[in-house]
């Protein structure tokens, strides 16, 4: 291939094909007519001799070679794109964009009242959009650019995802005010609740998947107990307004557990076991590492989730 002669434009349709997997999104993504991807995606093969992309039913598959350089293709863009704008002033009184974030319903209680108020205040064209966190495909999501960040438990991420760990939490169990089998035990809030009681009481269990474990659950395996779920729903507030309606009780994160018991008649009580600690991380792709207004986002949403972390030790790495 002469690089010389090679139209860079090209990099861009290619980089959208890879993200979409069809020449009609591809072509929507970066506002081209299908035509000129399908011309562009053959100028591609001729420069690299590959077929970059197959047909398969109604989208299109990569080859080996192009997912081999899919990742370094976008890092490289992004590098281009941060040079290109490296001059350019950013004011967040003039801008005007929204910055989605995936994350759990924890993030509406905490997150987004005082972010939304700064917004109000120094950037009132900038919207914020809080979409749910599916696990399974939250990099995927990050990858394909359908939300700006994500914000996960502390685990292991591939090279291409930078983050900033935002704060800690501890766990606590909370229990309707009116649950007869805590008052027969004589529990006041604040107390730990017996093991014998804590494994026989129901349990409500946050799991967007259903899953019938949590980390509540390997606490207990420790010492070689189980508690009794004996439902799972899907958000946070669906946990303890449970909760609040029946005899079970839920573990939750001990932030969220205090907030909601000072709304809503609920206790707060500490599990018979420490549960891990868990360590939350806003991540983000790393194509976005050095932009102005990612990073200014960055920065407000770091700023009100601080208070989050009194009484705990120091952020670790993500």
């Amino acid at each position: 291939m002469n690089f010389r002669n090679f139209d860079l434009n090209l990099l861009r349709v290619l980089d959208a094909l890879l993200l979409e997997r069809s020449t009609v999104k591809a072509g929507h993504r970066i506002g081209l007519s299908q035509p000129a991807v399908s011309a562009a995606l053959r100028r591609l093969r001729e420069a690299t001799g590959d077929a970059l992309l197959v047909r398969s039913g109604q989208g299109m598959i990569p080859t080996d070679y192009a997912l081999e350089i899919e990742l370094p293709l976008r890092l490289f863009l992004g590098d281009i794109e941060r040079l290109l704008s490296a001059h350019q002033r950013f004011d967040p009184a003039e801008a005007d964009f929204a910055f989605k974030i995936a994350g759990s319903d924890f993030y509406g209680e905490f997150m987004l009242p005082p972010l939304v108020e700064r917004l109000q205040r120094t950037a009132p064209n900038v919207k914020v959009q809080l979409v749910d966190l599916v696990v399974d495909s939250h990099l995927a999501s990050l990858q394909q650019y359908s939300v700006d960040m994500a914000m996960v438990p502390k685990t292991t991420l591939p090279d291409w995802v930078e983050g900033q760990a935002v704060f800690h939490s501890d766990f606590a169990v909370v229990a309707s005010k009116e649950n007869a089998r805590i008052a027969h035990a004589g529990l006041q809030p604040g107390q730990k609740v017996p093991m014998d009681l804590f494994c026989d009481l129901g349990h409500v269990l946050y799991s967007p998947q259903g899953n019938l474990k949590a980390m509540g659950d390997a606490a207990l395996e420790r010492v070689g107990r189980k508690r009794r779920v004996v439902m799972t729903v899907p958000t946070f507030s669906a946990v303890w307004r449970n909760v609040l309606q029946t005899d079970a009780v839920a573990i939750l994160p001990e932030q969220l557990a205090h907030k909601i018991a000072g709304e809503a008649e609920l206790d707060v009580f500490w599990p018979p076991v420490p549960v891990d600690r868990v360590q939350i991380n806003m991540i983000w792709h790393k194509r976005f590492t050095g932009s102005p207004a990612h990073r200014w986002m960055r920065g407000l949403i770091a700023e009100v989730m601080a208070p989050l972390n009194e009484g705990y030790p120091p952020l670790g790495d993500i």
